[in-house]
């Protein structure tokens, strides 16, 4: 379509393409990390929301993982294969409350376990993740560890939105905590679900080499913030910003469903957290 409408070259137009692409990726150091990078302030969404205020103060962000479609060689699908049985890159993303994203790591083979990535992630110093400080936490659901600083559900309990949305209401001290969490956390899914529907490339992945198709996905999320940041009004951010309760489809969703990652030890001061956070919230009820 480029090449119809500028009447250069292909190559001509694949060269500039790259090159654009190479300086909307440097563009990460300004737009993709946190607006706040000492987290001292609280969240807009917290803390007008007394679904969420006082009990999650401390929260600065959700953490999860998405898959993109990948192109590639037949001979070197196998590790990329998905639950759907196409080949995929997993994606590791953090998120503020405000829909934008403020850290990813992409190009993981779409059979990674999501835990695995997010311990490297912490462990890599060269990625400059950004971690939360003393007292404070994100939010990450059944498929990650749950250590200092990364808040997750309680276990063996309902927690996901559909399930309380098409169920019972919550009840007892941990659904109820299992609920509002899940309330807060699935700011994540709505942010891969506004990045997702706005850039089409995305699910019609042309045959690019591996890494241009990994700089789609980083440049993408990096428009995607700067659009937040600047535009007024969005026509895919606005359906979420009228609805603070709004899903992404089921297609969208597909992702936040994960394994349970299985852990030998709790963090006993992430489980004071929860149970602390979870009175409270019974109490409330």
């Amino acid at each position: 379509m480029a090449q119809e409408r500028f009447q250069h070259s292909r190559e001509t137009i694949s060269r500039w393409f790259g090159l654009v692409l190479d300086d909307v990726c440097h563009m990460a150091i300004d737009y993709l990390k946190p607006s706040d990078p000492y987290f001292k302030g609280i969240p807009r969404k917290i803390k007008d929301d007394n679904r969420y205020w006082p009990y999650f103060k401390d929260c600065i962000g959700a953490i999860g993982g998405t898959r993109v479609l990948v192109v590639m060689p037949v001979s070197k699908q196998i590790p990329y294969i998905g639950r759907k049985g196409s080949p995929t890159q997993n994606i590791m993303a953090t998120c503020d409350f405000n829909m934008c994203f403020t850290f990813v790591w992409a190009r993981w083979e779409g059979a990674a376990h999501d835990a695995r990535i997010f311990l490297k992630a912490l462990r890599r110093k060269n990625l400059h993740f950004p971690h939360p400080p003393r007292g404070k936490y994100y939010l990450v659901d059944a498929g990650y560890p749950q250590m200092k600083g990364y808040l997750g559900p309680y276990k063996g309990e309902r927690y996901h939105l559909p399930d309380f949305r098409h169920g019972r209401h919550p009840s007892g001290k941990k659904e109820i905590f299992n609920h509002a969490y899940s309330s807060l956390r699935c700011t994540i899914e709505r942010t891969f679900g506004v990045w997702k529907n706005k850039w089409k490339i995305l699910h019609h992945m042309p045959r690019f080499p591996f890494t241009k198709q990994v700089k789609i996905v980083i440049t993408s999320m990096i428009l995607h913030n700067f659009i937040r940041v600047n535009a007024d009004i969005d026509q895919e951010f606005k359906p979420y910003d009228d609805d603070e309760d709004k899903l992404p489809s089921d297609d969208e969703e597909e992702n936040a469903i994960q394994d349970v990652y299985e852990e030998r030890h709790h963090n006993r001061e992430m489980d004071k957290e929860s149970n602390s956070i979870a009175t409270l919230l019974m109490f409330r009820q």
